[in-house]
């Protein structure tokens, strides 16, 4: 096998001014979408946003994740969309496009400074996220949840080191993510595990699915939904592009699953999603909450279990 892509990698930030903050969305399960940052240095091989950024003309190959635009301004300009006489208090899902918690954040602190907006808004609210460093923001996430709904997801597509290694190369461990979990559940604040996508032939194994599942459930997540990889154009070009670095021999299988299509047909990816069901129950993961947060797939390759 040959080595991963490096878990660091030189990242220029572009510093801008947006003109909104809220992202109105049609069909993706939530009506209003906020992302700080316009690109994203985990740069996972399967992410979805891959194909925004092909639509968009900016890089969606080796190329993505190596700048980012930071907008600067991006917390004013919410408090002002917040304010409006018209704004209905509607639920906003941030890092729909970007992970809130990559670490530009760190620097920049732009998901705080929005967090702080949507709680002295008292506005409901969700998000995704890989990044640990929301434990940081434990105290304005706590006033949050206090004054309005909110949800917490963790993508966690696998436990598995050597798939998590080489398809998402920025992103920190996911037992580091675990324990994030715990600390915010212990925090009162509702966390949920986003298991996706899983991967055909990769980590898709029983013995993989009931781990994400065991690991969820001990560290106290609230629920945990499932859905398998999608490749629509600009990530299909570099998820393949991975697949044949690294596991060669699964490109032909790949390429017939998702020839001429973006979605996997239910005869590939339903029993996967099955033995997820069945883990679910197996192991007392709670379905008290459902909530999507990315673009989901057709209703038979997604299944709902929080």
């Amino acid at each position: 096998m040959t080595d991963p892509e490096p878990r660091l990698a030189d990242v220029e930030y572009l510093e801008v001014q947006c003109k909104s903050a809220l992202n109105p969305v049609k069909n993706m399960g939530f009506a209003w979408s906020l992302n700080p940052y316009t690109g994203c240095e985990h740069r996972c091989a399967f992410c979805y946003v891959r194909a925004f950024e092909l639509r968009a003309d900016r890089p969606s190959d080796d190329r993505y994740g190596r700048t980012v635009r930071v907008k600067v301004n991006v917390a004013a300009v919410l408090r002002g969309e917040l304010a409006r006489r018209s704004w209905k208090r509607e639920t906003v899902v941030i890092g729909a496009a970007t992970d809130p918690y990559q670490p530009a954040e760190g620097r920049y602190r732009l998901t705080r400074q929005c967090l702080e907006t949507l709680r002295d808004f008292a506005n409901p609210s969700a998000m995704i996220t890989r990044g640990p460093m929301i434990v940081r923001d434990i105290d304005v996430l706590t006033d949050l949840a206090r004054r309005a709904d909110l949800h917490i997801t963790f993508s966690i597509p696998t436990v598995d080191d050597e798939v998590w290694r080489k398809t998402e190369p920025g992103t920190a461990h996911p037992r580091q993510r675990l324990r994030a979990i715990e600390k915010l559940i212990t925090a009162g604040v509702d966390v949920g595990v986003g298991m996706a996508p899983i991967l055909p032939g990769l980590s898709d194994r029983p013995d993989q699915l009931e781990a994400v599942v065991v690991a969820a459930r001990a560290a106290g997540a609230t629920g945990l939904w499932a859905g398998m990889l999608h490749l629509k154009d600009g990530t299909r070009e570099h998820f393949m592009s991975v697949l044949s670095k690294h596991w060669p021999e699964l490109v032909p299988r790949y390429e017939d699953a998702y020839r001429n299509r973006a979605y996997l047909p239910p005869s590939f990816g339903a029993k996967t999603l099955h033995e997820v069901g069945r883990l679910r129950s197996r192991h007392g993961v709670s379905d008290r909450r459902r909530v999507i947060l990315k673009p989901p797939p057709p209703p038979e390759q997604l299944t709902l279990l929080n």
